[in-house]
């Protein structure tokens, strides 16, 4: 508990003495998330979006997102989050399959899963998103398909699909090393992807980002922003800053380290300043993503003809084998070609 206070502590403390990118900064979206921020009693998130305010100009209509996961959600803590200004929720579902959950060690069940959903429409919240988690080796394809028809009888609003990925050292790499769990079938997390995308298309959801889907008008601000390489601010250990041009910023991952450092009044970052030629990748593989992609015009303008007629070159191999579009200056991925975001991303990089 000592330690909470005193992380809560610092990072409203950096808030306060992180210096502006720019004067009269304008913030339009606030995103809290990493970790389980929904532990957090209201009054503590009352505190850094206080700070934020007192720092920054909020705009009054900015989007305000929340990650929670289902077993911290009932209707009391959804009426305080929107009294103290949260207008968006994040969920984290991954899977309404009871033995998927307890495969994936999570803490909730799939019926709260379903409660919450319904505590968030009945709340008011009209805007919020799912967390969905596909390829794992014990969902099956009928699973996936009835985790979809979940969400659509629901309607809700914006669905992240994230396929399962196996880290080293943790416990599902044990796992799989000890043969005690099936290893992830990359052809299977294709297969159910390719499905997802066309699900989502059939009832009406618009695939703007590799992982994202929404209905009109309830794309995530926040990350879309992201996306286009906007400025960000990040708070807290590990986090992120990007000035919308060439410099970027990140904190020192050891919590008492960052504590203790911002007790003392310090910031405990690390900076760097890209190159032209790391700012033209990261737009590549960020681009590349979303459902705008590289837009061969900008590459031009902001880095010269030849980059632009590189790429262009370059990605002609990907036009011809079916996974990547060219119209109107602008490289889109394919379905097909969403299978290989990455992949291609790196192939273009300069």
């Amino acid at each position: 508990m000592l330690q909470k206070d005193g992380l809560l502590n610092a990072i409203n403390n950096e808030i306060l003495l992180t210096p502006l990118f720019s004067e009269a900064e304008n913030i339009h979206t606030i995103y809290i998330g990493g970790g389980t921020p929904s532990l957090l009693a209201s009054r503590e998130l009352e505190n850094i979006l206080a700070s934020i305010h007192k720092k920054f100009n909020v705009a009054d209509d900015a989007e305000i997102t929340l990650e929670a996961n289902p077993d911290d959600i009932n209707k009391a803590v959804l009426f305080e989050w929107k009294k103290i200004g949260i207008n968006r929720l994040s969920l984290g579902v991954q899977s309404f399959v009871e033995t998927e959950l307890r495969w994936m060690n999570r803490a909730h069940q799939a019926s709260q899963s379903l409660q919450s959903i319904d505590d968030i429409m009945e709340a008011g919240y009209s805007n919020f998103s799912v967390d969905l988690i596909y390829g794992s080796p014990l969902l099956s394809d009928d699973d996936l398909i009835n985790n979809l028809q979940i969400i659509f009888s629901k309607n809700i609003p914006h669905i992240s699909c994230y396929a399962l990925t196996v880290e080293p050292k943790t416990a599902l790499d044990k796992m799989i090393g000890q043969k005690n769990s099936l290893p992830v079938d990359p052809e299977k997390q294709s297969a159910q992807f390719l499905m997802i995308m066309q699900m989502m298309k059939d009832h009406g959801y618009e695939h703007y980002e590799i992982s994202n889907f929404a209905k009109p008008s309830f794309r995530s601000i926040h990350n879309s922003n992201y996306w286009h390489g906007k400025p960000y601010y990040g708070f807290g250990p590990s986090a992120h800053s990007f000035d919308g041009r060439n410099k970027r910023q990140w904190n020192i991952a050891n919590n008492s380290m960052y504590i203790l450092s911002l007790q003392k009044g310090i910031v405990p970052l690390e900076q760097e300043i890209l190159s032209d030629t790391q700012r033209l990748n990261e737009y590549i593989m960020i681009s590349l993503r979303t459902i705008e992609g590289i837009n061969l015009e900008i590459i031009k303008s902001k880095f010269g003809i030849s980059y632009a007629k590189s790429i262009e070159s370059q990605s002609g191999k990907y036009q011809k084998s079916g996974k990547l579009n060219l119209s109107e200056g602008k490289l889109k991925l394919t379905d097909e070609g969403k299978l290989f975001a990455d992949g291609i991303a790196s192939d273009l990089f300069v």
